[in-house]
């Protein structure tokens, strides 16, 4: 395959905090200790690196920030360290105090290109408990000018700068505290980072508060937050700092450098900036403002790698955190359910019928079923009806699991053999026999057909049990497994589908089948329409369309993000290192979009399901698309040369 090398800076913007021990009052140390960090994040091709607040001289310097001496001794250490950044692609934010037309601010300014670009004042001035800003600092709204270094510099209010081709907006320490933050507006106006040099107290319980306002803002504003807090050198007269520094990408905590960590005073992260693009694309709500100057800087980005790990599944629960795992599975499986339940109500259904073949999907679906009998107050008997419907190729194993499983849950079940009406529609196609896909299709259609008029006759509707990894890769048959009245799993992912099932196997109603289930977990997935002989599983379903670990990861990164086939194999080449081969990922990526393409058509008209999680293909929610959309958008990349 002719698989283009990804190029990383297309997406990724590679971040720093720095955390420099404080000199307090001394800008000529401080200084120093900014520039051996500055160098270091040089070093590791950091296209911009944060400092705290006011860390050229210190912030808890009391009423000595109007002395003169000081002021002065800050711009000088400005002037240098903005002399450094010439001919380097690496920016950075630093603080000071400094008067403006006889006022003093605290302000930040972004370095780059051996220049001052901008100077951005503190908004908000905090004045309350062992805060007293206001004694010293005024706001400033709107922008001016402010002559430094022979140059004419932005200064003030709405200033965003360009940093290796993204826009940067800078708000400080309480900014981000109140209710009207003026990131939002620096997002809206097209900010994709905002980075937050900060001076914030430690107090008992606050680190954990500020983390949640860190992803709760980067969430809100869809952005990177970048926020560097300054260190426990500072002075302890009534307070103390503690060097907390926070990278988030939209919700999502990227690094964190604990309070009081005593070791690495550098933070360093890649965001992906293509992410963020993307959900800014879909958000359609957002107002933009033009009310914004906006800075450019030559600093472009180096990195020639990725210092972010992907998880090998992005629908799976934290593995090391146990009971958030249980809570998010437990959700899942209540959405299911619940909305099984209301399903039910507007149908005015007695009864739930489905096919129960001793696999994964539909198991699933019979456990959500019974629990959506909890949430009727209905018992499971006669209520949820399973027909297992065995043919030709159906497994003992298979069977005996379905069968035993029903009457382990409580619930009706009737054994109906289908190799005879298979065998009697073939007959009337004049079918020689070969296991082709009519061969295979037959099966599945007479599966499905039992079932519709099933429900029929006791007055049921036919619970689906297709899952949204099958959808994607269009892995049932249209008509057949394809079709029911409301099919719960269908944006439950294959991989997801295992943990939820083995969550349900540990609640108290279902202990009496907690073996089946188990092994039921255990059996190779399979859709048994083809002949195994002595009663074993052939067409193992991940032989034929890959592995799901693979296509569910897959499908996050296509449906998700959009992400380019070069990139996902780029991430997933070394996500998966130790499994796969590059060969072997870009092979199975290669199928994935020529089946996720072809498919459409199944998609465009399957049943009603829960929407579960952040992806579905749901034709009247996440995903539309024509059925006639070609492949070639995807597939050229993997062009044999």
């Amino acid at each position: 395959m002719n698989h283009r090398t990804y190029d990383p800076t297309k997406s990724y913007l590679r971040v720093a905090t720095a955390t420099p021990e404080v000199a307090i009052g001394d800008s000529t140390a401080n200084e120093q200790a900014i520039i051996a960090l500055f160098s270091e994040a040089v070093k590791k091709h950091v296209s911009l690196v944060t400092f705290p607040e006011l860390c050229i001289t210190g912030y808890s310097l009391g009423d000595t920030v109007r002395q003169t001496a000081l002021l002065d001794s800050a711009l000088n250490s400005l002037t240098r360290l903005a002399e450094i950044t010439k001919n380097i692609s690496t920016a950075m934010v630093v603080g000071l105090p400094m008067t403006h037309n006889d006022r003093l601010y605290n302000v930040a300014a972004l370095l780059a290109d051996g220049q001052v670009k901008g100077f951005v004042t503190k908004s908000n001035l905090p004045n309350y408990g062992e805060f007293y800003e206001q004694r010293w600092y005024q706001s400033f709204t709107g922008t001016s000018t402010h002559d430094f270094m022979g140059l004419t510099v932005p200064f003030g209010q709405n200033l965003l700068f360009k940093v290796a081709n993204s826009l940067i907006g800078i708000e400080i320490c309480e900014d981000m505290w109140v209710a009207d933050q003026p990131s939002r507006k620096l997002a809206l106006a097209g900010a994709i980072v905002i980075v937050n040099p900060s001076a914030s107290p430690e107090l008992v319980g606050k680190s954990n508060y500020r983390t949640e306002l860190v992803k709760m803002t980067s969430a809100q504003q869809r952005t990177a937050y970048v926020y560097s807090g300054a260190d426990w050198t500072e002075s302890t007269t009534d307070i103390v700092m503690s060097g907390h520094a926070l990278i988030a990408e939209n919700g999502s905590l990227v690094a964190e450098r604990a309070p009081f960590t005593k070791n690495s005073r550098l933070l360093i992260a890649d965001i992906d900036t293509n992410h963020l693009a993307h959900d800014r694309m879909q958000d359609t709500t957002a107002t933009k403002t033009t009310e914004i100057t906006k800075v450019d800087t030559l600093v472009a980005r180096t990195q020639t790698d990725c210092l972010r790990t992907a998880p090998k599944s992005y629908f799976l629960p934290n593995a090391e955190n146990e009971t958030a795992r249980t809570a998010r599975l437990e959700r899942i499986f209540d959405i299911q359910a619940h909305g099984l339940a209301r399903r039910i109500k507007a149908a005015k259904s007695q009864h739930i019928v489905l096919g129960l073949s001793g696999g994964l999907d539909s198991t699933l679906a019979l456990l959500v079923a019974c629990r959506a009998a909890q949430v009727l107050n209905i018992t499971n008997k006669d209520f949820v009806q399973a027909l297992t419907m065995p043919g030709p190729a159906s497994s003992n194993r298979t069977q005996n699991n379905a069968t035993q499983l029903a009457g382990a849950l409580g619930v009706t079940s009737r054994t109906i053999p289908i190799t005879d009406i298979a065998n009697t529609e073939r007959q009337a196609l004049q079918h020689q026999g070969e296991q082709d896909i009519t061969y295979e299709n037959v099966q599945a259609r007479a599966r499905t057909s039992l079932l519709f008029n099933y429900a029929n006759k006791v007055g049921g509707i036919v619970l689906g049990t297709g899952d949204l990894s099958e959808l994607v890769l269009g892995w049932c048959t249209f008509n057949g497994d394809h079709m029911s009245h409301y099919n719960v799993n269908a944006s439950v992912p294959k991989t997801l589908i295992r943990d939820v099932v083995r969550y349900a196997a540990g609640l108290p109603e279902n202990i009496k089948a907690k073996n089946l289930l188990q092994d039921i977990l255990d059996t190779p997935i399979s859709p048994e329409l083809t002949t195994a002989g002595k009663g074993g599983i052939s067409q193992q379903t991940e032989s034929l369309v890959g592995p799901y670990e693979l296509n569910d990861f897959f499908l996050w990164h296509v449906l998700r993000y959009g992400d380019e086939p070069a990139k996902i194999s780029y991430i997933a080449t070394e996500t998966f290192a130790d499994t796969y081969t590059k060969s072997e990922i870009d092979g199975w990526l290669a199928k994935f979009y020529e089946r996720f393409a072809r498919n459409q058509f199944k998609r465009s008209v399957m049943p009603d399901g829960p929407k579960v999680g952040s992806v579905s293909v749901s034709p009247r929610g996440d995903w539309r698309m024509p059925s006639d959309m070609s492949s070639a958008l995807w597939m050229s990349v993997f062009a044999v040369q």
